[in-house]
């Protein structure tokens, strides 16, 4: 078992507030808010760091299945789009959406679709999240 954290500190309320996440490892340390939230402001949101969660775990997921099945050279490269919708007086992570290119010398596509969508299903942030999963693949064996 791993125990992973992070810290949020808030100061000000609402629109005005200030928000500043940082992770025990260091590895993010950033201002969040509701311009970088909801407009275009600098910094972070809650459903970026999802979004980077979520590719992350699943690229490494889907690393260790293909390893696990016999492959031993590849790259695969991922994307994650988290959608937040307006849902009645608050709001609703309702999707999110990874897109993957690889490339695995030696695979075939069939193959490589279903332990990405075993991946998808399987790791550990897909498992968290209560929205819409969706998948992608974009293949070259």
């Amino acid at each position: 078992m791993t125990v992973n954290s992070a810290t949020a500190r808030y100061e000000g309320l609402g629109k005005d507030g200030k928000g500043h996440v940082a992770t025990k490892s260091g590895a993010l340390d950033a201002p969040y808010g509701f311009n970088s939230r909801f407009e275009s402001g600098p910094g972070t949101n809650p459903e970026e760091m999802i979004a980077a969660a979520h590719a992350s775990c699943f690229t490494m997921a889907t690393s260790f299945a293909l390893a696990k099945a016999g492959h031993t050279d590849g790259t695969l490269d991922t994307d994650c789009d988290v959608t937040l919708e307006k849902d009645g007086d608050g709001f609703t992570v309702t999707k999110s959406a990874l897109s993957m290119k690889a490339k695995v010398a030696g695979m075939d596509k069939a193959e490589f679709e279903k332990i990405a969508a075993e991946a998808k299903a399987n790791c550990p942030i897909s498992k968290l999240l209560s929205c819409e999963i969706t998948l992608e693949t974009e293949f070259e064996g």
